[in-house]
């Protein structure tokens, strides 16, 4: 009787686990296939390389893959690197049990349960408003240059929201790496800094870019953080510098999908931007998947 009663319970978790399997990939089937067939007439080399046209009713999305492209590379240049260095000190140099390890902690799991919309609101006062403001007063007279909306606000606030995607991959592949070649550099006369540069981060690469792809596939497709520091409506050029506004592809889908002046017409457009935006999207998590198997397969 137990040992009959152990299949049938075996035999449900099981069943249940690929129900739920079988939903979550019918859920992206299902997505995807509304995209693509709402889509797939409007998406063309026109479509992605030219400018919205006639109330952005017609044309294309260029400005804002060209606004997202840039974004998401100065949100890259600020959150990597401080975020593998913090990385580095709580796996190298701080002890667990320590004061100021365990404030770090708690902040990056703060700053992960933060809602996107608070990076904005946090943005708009301190970049803007504290940064900017102090920067256009010191240097420029009070003309005001900084203390607005502009692409490196956007993605100085962006990094911060994706600071603890970062922080937590490249701490779990640095955990990876084992400590005998810790120990073995040390006995051989390496510091703990050559040790480090040397031996730990080229064996934990493959989590330091997956984390970076995966930061970049988040910081992508986020509209919140950026809807009071630096996107725009409708742009006639493009960004010539950093203290320019740029056009996001999220935020151009939630411009057409509410303020448009003609939300029906626009809404093949919407499909098009949505499909494009999600295979940009899923172009990174697949790179990070390949580039985490083949550095795996590449002897250290």
């Amino acid at each position: 009787m137990k040992k009959w009663t152990n299949k049938l319970t075996g035999g449900i978790m099981v069943g249940t686990t690929a129900l739920s399997v079988v939903i979550i990939i019918a859920i992206i089937v299902v997505m995807f296939v509304v995209i693509i067939i709402g889509g797939k007439e409007q998406i063309s080399w026109k479509f992605l390389t030219s400018f919205p046209e006639d109330g952005m009713t017609k044309g294309g999305i260029f400005p804002a893959i060209f606004g997202t492209a840039l974004m998401v590379l100065l949100m890259s240049v600020a959150a990597v690197p401080f975020g593998t260095i913090t990385a580095i000190y709580l796996t190298e140099y701080a002890h667990e049990n320590s004061f100021l390890s365990k404030c770090i902690r708690f902040a990056v799991k703060t700053l992960a349960m933060v809602p996107s919309i608070i990076f904005g609101l946090f943005g708009l006062g301190f970049f803007i408003k504290f940064v900017g403001d102090g920067m256009d007063h010191a240097f420029l007279g009070g003309h005001l240059k900084w203390g607005q909306p502009n692409i490196l606000w956007a993605s100085l606030t962006m990094a911060l929201l994706t600071l603890p995607v970062v922080i937590v991959s490249v701490e779990e592949a640095i955990h990876t790496v084992p400590g005998s070649l810790r120990e073995a550099s040390l006995a051989l006369g390496a510091t703990k800094w050559q040790t480090i540069r040397k031996v730990v981060l080229p064996g934990a690469r493959s989590g330091i870019l997956t984390g970076t792809i995966l930061a970049v596939s988040r910081g992508a497709g986020e509209v919140a953080p950026i809807l009071f520091t630096g996107a725009a409506y409708y742009l006639a050029t493009l960004p010539h510098s950093v203290s320019d506004q740029f056009m996001s592809l999220g935020y151009h889908i939630y411009i057409m999908s509410t303020q448009s002046t003609n939300v029906d017409q626009t809404l093949p457009i919407q499909f098009a931007t949505t499909l494009v935006l999600l295979m940009l999207t899923f172009i990174l998590n697949f790179t990070a998947v390949i580039i985490r198997a083949r550095l795996r397969r590449t002897p250290k």
